[in-house]
């Protein structure tokens, strides 16, 4: 056996001796030409691919990850492309990186910012609560988005805040909601800049809505969005929107929320 072969198959035996745990990926070449199918930089698309290996268990929470090398061979990049990808998780506590030793799964986004949306009303009401609010902005307005007119007929004015959800000091929803005025000041207003919005609303003004609507889409994050939610430009999304209208037809409520594709659940029974 040729040295050279010899003290690689050392070198692969050492590593192997490092961990009994290693998360097993088959070794495929992606051609560099697929990543560059996209705008988003190389790092950033890899990063947003290796979180879904650590989502999904395909890397296990505490297993060993390949090596940079062997990660650069994978997907036709630079070494350097890889350790920035794997950079933004170690940031982000999902990876560990030790010396002479590999990188490590240390947690799951699964597990940090999971959230179940909720699919009656009497769920939505609790969905929120335990979350910290920040007020982004807030003004009164006259008109509606037209998506939301076509469910009813507009109030005169409305108040529209929008606001940031966090858990554990970490982001998952970026909410705006237009409120009938006059239930707003009934509120009472200082309540919508703590408070999630559906159980105030259903205090004060439960027994007037007569139907309420929700509607799931998938989207990616724009630089607003990926800034706020502090996930990569392009991540996948969650756009929940939300209309209760009372007997009458008026809008009393319209909501719409961009959940962090990783932090949402949604479960149905079937039967």
């Amino acid at each position: 056996m040729p040295l050279s072969a010899s003290r690689a198959d050392g070198a692969r035996q050492r590593n192997g001796e490092l961990s009994m745990k290693t998360a097993k990926s088959p070794l495929r070449v992606v051609a560099n030409s697929d990543l560059n199918r996209s705008p988003v930089a190389l790092y950033i698309q890899l990063a947003t691919l290796f979180r879904t290996r650590i989502a999904n268990g395909e890397w296990p929470v505490g297993s060993r990850i390949p090596n940079v090398d062997e990660l650069a061979v994978e997907f036709a990049v630079a070494r350097g492309t890889m350790r920035e990808a794997l950079g933004l998780l170690e940031k982000e506590g999902l990876l560990e990186r030790l010396r002479a030793r590999g990188t490590f799964i240390r947690k799951s986004p699964v597990d940090s910012h999971a959230h179940k949306l909720a699919i009656d009303w009497k769920s939505l009401i609790s969905a929120h609560e335990g979350a910290a609010i920040e007020v982004l902005e807030q003004r009164v307005v006259t008109e509606l988005p037209q998506v939301d007119r076509s469910k009813g007929q507009p109030a005169d004015k409305y108040q529209m805040m929008r606001r940031l959800h966090l858990r554990q000091g970490q982001p998952y929803l970026v909410g705006r909601f237009y409120l009938e005025y006059e239930l707003f000041k009934k509120g009472p207003p200082l309540q919508f800049r703590r408070l999630p919005t559906l159980p105030i609303l259903h205090k004060i003004a439960g027994a007037r809505i007569a139907s309420a609507w929700q509607t799931l889409t998938i989207g990616t994050a724009d630089v607003d969005i990926a800034a706020l939610l502090k996930i990569p430009l392009n991540a996948p999304v969650a756009k929940v929107d939300r209309i209760a209208i009372d007997k009458a037809g008026t809008i009393l409520y319209a909501g719409h929320g961009i959940y962090r594709g990783d932090s949402i659940s949604m479960e149905m029974e079937l039967r």
